[in-house]
Protein backbone atom coordinates (compact mmCIF):
# COMPACT_ATOMS: atom_id res chain seq x y z
CA UNK A 1 0.00 0.00 0.00
CA UNK A 2 2.81 2.42 0.89
CA UNK A 3 4.77 1.73 -2.23
CA UNK A 4 2.16 2.98 -4.79
CA UNK A 5 1.95 6.29 -2.89
CA UNK A 6 5.71 6.70 -3.15
CA UNK A 7 5.60 5.94 -6.85
CA UNK A 8 2.78 8.46 -7.28
CA UNK A 9 4.68 11.06 -5.24
CA UNK A 10 7.79 10.30 -7.27
CA UNK A 11 5.99 11.14 -10.52
CA UNK A 12 3.82 14.03 -9.29
CA UNK A 13 6.48 15.98 -7.41
CA UNK A 14 8.80 16.49 -10.41
CA UNK A 15 5.84 17.56 -12.55
CA UNK A 16 4.68 19.97 -9.85
CA UNK A 17 8.21 21.34 -9.53
CA UNK A 18 8.30 21.87 -13.32
CA UNK A 19 5.01 23.76 -13.28
CA UNK A 20 6.22 25.94 -10.40
CA UNK A 21 9.49 26.67 -12.22
CA UNK A 22 7.59 27.62 -15.39
CA UNK A 23 5.28 29.96 -13.46
CA UNK A 24 8.23 31.54 -11.66
CA UNK A 25 10.09 31.98 -14.94
CA UNK A 26 7.05 33.57 -16.55
CA UNK A 27 6.65 35.94 -13.59
CA UNK A 28 10.31 36.95 -13.71
CA UNK A 29 10.14 37.49 -17.48
CA UNK A 30 7.06 39.71 -17.13
CA UNK A 31 8.71 41.73 -14.36
CA UNK A 32 11.87 42.17 -16.44
CA UNK A 33 9.85 43.30 -19.45
CA UNK A 34 7.87 45.78 -17.34
CA UNK A 35 11.13 47.11 -15.85
CA UNK A 36 12.56 47.60 -19.37
CA UNK A 37 9.42 49.36 -20.62
CA UNK A 38 9.35 51.72 -17.63
CA UNK A 39 13.06 52.48 -18.07
CA UNK A 40 12.51 53.20 -21.79
CA UNK A 41 9.57 55.51 -21.01
CA UNK A 42 11.70 57.34 -18.40
CA UNK A 43 14.31 57.93 -21.13
CA UNK A 44 11.54 59.12 -23.48
CA UNK A 45 10.38 61.56 -20.80
CA UNK A 46 13.97 62.85 -20.64
CA UNK A 47 13.95 63.43 -24.41
CA UNK A 48 15.72 60.23 -25.50
CA UNK A 49 13.44 58.02 -27.58
CA UNK A 50 16.26 55.72 -28.83
CA UNK A 51 15.81 53.02 -26.12
CA UNK A 52 12.07 52.80 -26.82
CA UNK A 53 12.63 52.82 -30.60
CA UNK A 54 15.08 49.91 -30.25
CA UNK A 55 12.16 47.80 -29.02
CA UNK A 56 10.45 47.97 -32.43
CA UNK A 57 11.17 45.56 -35.27
CA UNK A 58 12.55 47.25 -38.43
CA UNK A 59 9.23 46.61 -40.22
CA UNK A 60 6.97 47.46 -37.27
CA UNK A 61 3.65 49.28 -37.71
CA UNK A 62 2.30 51.79 -35.19
CA UNK A 63 -1.35 52.78 -35.72
CA UNK A 64 -2.49 55.98 -34.09
CA UNK A 65 -5.99 57.42 -34.20
CA UNK A 66 -6.97 59.49 -37.21
CA UNK A 67 -7.51 63.20 -36.84
CA UNK A 68 -6.13 66.61 -37.59
CA UNK A 69 -2.89 66.35 -35.62
CA UNK A 70 0.78 65.57 -36.13
CA UNK A 71 0.60 61.99 -34.83
CA UNK A 72 -2.37 60.76 -36.92
CA UNK A 73 -2.29 57.66 -39.06
CA UNK A 74 -0.25 54.56 -39.61
CA UNK A 75 3.50 54.74 -39.14
CA UNK A 76 5.32 51.96 -41.00
CA UNK A 77 8.91 51.07 -40.23
CA UNK A 78 11.36 52.25 -37.62
CA UNK A 79 12.10 55.53 -39.43
CA UNK A 80 8.44 56.57 -39.37
CA UNK A 81 8.10 55.46 -35.74
CA UNK A 82 11.21 57.52 -34.90
CA UNK A 83 9.49 60.60 -36.39
CA UNK A 84 6.38 59.82 -34.33
CA UNK A 85 8.43 59.58 -31.13
CA UNK A 86 10.39 62.71 -32.05
CA UNK A 87 7.11 64.62 -32.21
CA UNK A 88 6.14 63.19 -28.80
CA UNK A 89 9.38 64.58 -27.36
CA UNK A 90 9.11 67.93 -29.21
CA UNK A 91 5.62 68.39 -27.77
CA UNK A 92 6.98 68.01 -24.23
CA UNK A 93 4.71 65.06 -23.55
CA UNK A 94 5.42 62.98 -20.48
CA UNK A 95 4.15 59.43 -20.14
CA UNK A 96 3.73 56.85 -17.43
CA UNK A 97 3.08 53.12 -17.58
CA UNK A 98 0.31 52.56 -15.07
CA UNK A 99 -0.25 48.86 -15.64
CA UNK A 100 0.77 46.14 -18.09
CA UNK A 101 -0.48 42.71 -19.12
CA UNK A 102 1.56 40.18 -21.08
CA UNK A 103 0.28 36.99 -22.72
CA UNK A 104 1.74 34.39 -25.03
CA UNK A 105 5.11 32.88 -25.68
CA UNK A 106 8.20 35.09 -26.09
CA UNK A 107 8.27 34.47 -29.85
CA UNK A 108 4.69 35.78 -30.21
CA UNK A 109 3.64 37.84 -27.22
CA UNK A 110 0.72 40.23 -26.82
CA UNK A 111 1.03 43.31 -24.61
CA UNK A 112 -1.67 45.55 -23.20
CA UNK A 113 -0.24 48.61 -21.51
CA UNK A 114 -2.17 51.33 -19.69
CA UNK A 115 -0.21 54.47 -20.57
CA UNK A 116 -1.15 57.92 -19.29
CA UNK A 117 0.36 60.99 -20.89
CA UNK A 118 0.29 64.70 -20.17
CA UNK A 119 1.85 67.97 -21.26
CA UNK A 120 2.47 71.26 -19.49
CA UNK A 121 2.60 74.74 -20.95
CA UNK A 122 5.78 76.81 -20.65
CA UNK A 123 4.22 78.42 -17.55
CA UNK A 124 3.78 74.99 -15.94
CA UNK A 125 0.01 74.66 -16.31
CA UNK A 126 -1.33 71.31 -17.45
CA UNK A 127 -2.55 71.75 -21.01
CA UNK A 128 -3.16 68.10 -21.87
CA UNK A 129 -3.86 64.84 -20.09
CA UNK A 130 -5.15 61.56 -21.48
CA UNK A 131 -5.39 57.85 -20.72
CA UNK A 132 -4.38 55.27 -23.27
CA UNK A 133 -4.28 51.55 -23.82
CA UNK A 134 -1.46 50.41 -26.07
CA UNK A 135 -2.18 47.07 -27.73
CA UNK A 136 0.92 45.47 -29.21
CA UNK A 137 2.13 42.21 -30.68
CA UNK A 138 5.76 41.21 -30.48
CA UNK A 139 8.08 38.79 -32.16
CA UNK A 140 10.98 37.67 -29.99
CA UNK A 141 10.75 40.75 -27.78
CA UNK A 142 10.39 43.37 -30.53
CA UNK A 143 7.12 45.15 -31.27
CA UNK A 144 5.88 44.31 -34.77
CA UNK A 145 2.42 45.91 -34.51
CA UNK A 146 0.95 48.46 -32.12
CA UNK A 147 -2.32 50.31 -31.97
CA UNK A 148 -3.07 53.06 -29.44
CA UNK A 149 -6.56 53.61 -28.02
CA UNK A 150 -7.17 56.95 -26.28
CA UNK A 151 -9.85 57.83 -23.76
CA UNK A 152 -10.51 61.12 -25.57
CA UNK A 153 -9.15 61.51 -29.09
CA UNK A 154 -10.31 65.14 -29.39
CA UNK A 155 -7.80 66.15 -26.71
CA UNK A 156 -4.95 65.18 -29.07
CA UNK A 157 -6.09 67.61 -31.78
CA UNK A 158 -6.60 70.32 -29.16
CA UNK A 159 -3.05 69.73 -27.88
CA UNK A 160 -1.66 70.01 -31.40
CA UNK A 161 -3.49 73.32 -31.89
CA UNK A 162 -2.09 74.63 -28.59
CA UNK A 163 1.42 73.54 -29.58
CA UNK A 164 1.14 75.39 -32.90
CA UNK A 165 -0.12 78.50 -31.06
CA UNK A 166 3.02 78.28 -28.92
CA UNK A 167 5.16 78.07 -32.07
CA UNK A 168 5.88 74.34 -31.72
CA UNK A 169 5.11 73.20 -35.23
CA UNK A 170 5.68 69.66 -36.48
CA UNK A 171 9.30 68.96 -37.42
CA UNK A 172 10.51 69.80 -40.93
CA UNK A 173 9.88 66.22 -42.09
CA UNK A 174 6.20 67.11 -42.09
CA UNK A 175 3.10 65.78 -40.48
CA UNK A 176 4.00 62.41 -38.96
CA UNK A 177 0.73 60.94 -40.22
CA UNK A 178 1.20 62.04 -43.83
CA UNK A 179 1.62 59.11 -46.24
CA UNK A 180 4.81 60.76 -47.53
CA UNK A 181 6.21 60.77 -44.01
CA UNK A 182 5.34 57.15 -43.26
CA UNK A 183 5.97 55.41 -46.57
CA UNK A 184 9.04 53.23 -46.85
Amino acid sequence: MGRPRRELAGSVLPALAGVCAALLGRSLFSRALLFKLRRDVAALNDGDYAPLLAGYAPDAVLRFNEGDHRWAGEHRGRDAIARFLEEFVRAGLQGEIVEAFFAGAPWRMTLLVRFDDRARSPSGEEMYSNRTVLYARTRWGRIVWQEDFYEDTERIGALDAQLRALGIDPAAHGHAGDPSATAR
